[in-house]
Parts: C-alpha cells; structure tokens; sequence
C-alpha cells in the first residue's frame, strides 16, 4: 500500500490529497481566485493527514504538480514537497500539470486539450488523445481562430481549464466543446503520481526546479 501525498498549486487552487494505492482518500482545496497557498498549505496538509489517520512518518512519497503554472505557486508547492521528502527521506513524484488537468474529462473519441492561463490571449496547453496519452509536448501559444485547427477538423475537442472563456470567444469550430472553468486538482494528482511510484520516476531533491515555461510563441 502505497500513501503519497500530493500537493498541487500550480494555479489559485490550493490542494492538497492523500493518495492511498491511486484514490485520494481525503481531499481539501479552495478554488480561491487569489493565491493562498502561503497561508493554507501547510494547515491543508496537516488536516488531511488528521483525517486520514496517518503521520508523516507512515508517507511513503510526496507528489507535487511540476507545472506549468504561477511562478510564486509553483514555487511554494515545490518547497513544501521538497522540505518534507528531505526530513522525512522519502521519494519527490514531479507530475505534469496539464497531464492531471486532462484527467478530469472523460471522452469516448477525439481530444482533450489542458489549456491553463498564462496572459492576455496566451495560454500553456498540450493535446491528448481519449486515452490520455499525451501527443504534444507542453508549449506556449497565442491563441488565434484557427488554433488547435488541425485536431478539430478530425475529431471533437475539448477543451478545459481556465482559459476556455477567451477562446470559445474566437473558436466557432463545431467540433470545439468547452468544458466549465476548472483549475488543476490533487485528486487527479494521485492516479499519476501512483504510476511514477510503481516505475520508480522519482526526482533529485536537490536540485529539481519546476517547469516555469516563460516564453510564449505565435501559432
């Protein structure tokens, strides 16, 4: 039996899961629309470690989202994770930020595409496939009308995140489906955190960074 627990503050939502063999057993988050990880971090980790009956001691990992994301939130969730896998010497899990974004839709056919807000019209988005899989790489862009064309005239897309107001604003594609506002989550943290615990994808303590990804580009 594998309890990780999983940080994730790449965005406003600060959230925090224990994760018990790939379920997350107790689950707290905010969804505030300011960033308070500085003051509701580490309350939220010792709340859900009271509620699952577990001390730090009995933690067999710390999973954190690796970004892309808020510099200043990115930064408090890995210092926290890292902190606690150096005292307690136990493995530090990085996990895609937008590989956990896309969990939270299920599609028979077609696409998901994480899109997470960066500014103005920019974004930090990747494709998957109903599976997913991941097909693109993690990358800035600018959105345009034709974004995201080419999978939207093979398929249904959906799209989710937080930037889904500003592109269904310029995307009348028929294909194009828009999820809700939603913001990355620890619970979707805890299945892939699972898998990187089995395949041993473990990081340096030392010297992990997370993933800023600063620059964006046209297209």
């Amino acid at each position: 039996m594998a309890a990780i627990l999983c940080i994730e503050t790449a965005t406003t939502n600060c959230s925090v899961a224990l994760s018990i063999n790939g379920s997350a057993t107790v689950l707290l988050e905010d969804f505030n629309t300011s960033y308070s990880h500085g003051e509701r971090l580490q309350p939220y980790i010792d709340q859900v470690l009271e509620r699952a009956n577990i001390s730090y001691a009995g933690l067999d990992a710390v999973a954190v989202s690796k970004g892309p994301g808020s510099y200043t939130g990115l930064r408090i969730g890995v210092s926290a994770a890292k902190g606690l896998c150096f005292s307690l010497d136990i493995p530090l899990i990085a996990v895609d930020t937008l590989s956990s974004l896309a969990r939270q839709v299920k599609v028979n056919n077609g696409f998901v595409i994480p899109m997470l807000d960066a500014r103005r019209m920019e974004v930090y988005s990747s494709v998957f496939d109903s599976q997913h899989e991941q097909l693109t790489n993690v990358s800035p862009e600018i959105l345009t009308p034709e974004s995201y064309s080419e999978y939207l005239n093979k398929a249904k897309v959906v799209f989710v995140g937080n930037s889904n107001d500003k592109f269904k604003e310029i995307c009348t594609h028929q294909n194009a489906q828009f999820e809700s506002f939603s913001l990355p989550s620890a619970k979707e943290l805890c299945g892939l955190a699972q898998q990187q615990y089995i395949q041993k994808e473990f990081e340096d303590v030392a010297y992990f960074e997370p993933f800023y990804l600063k620059s964006v580009k046209i297209g």
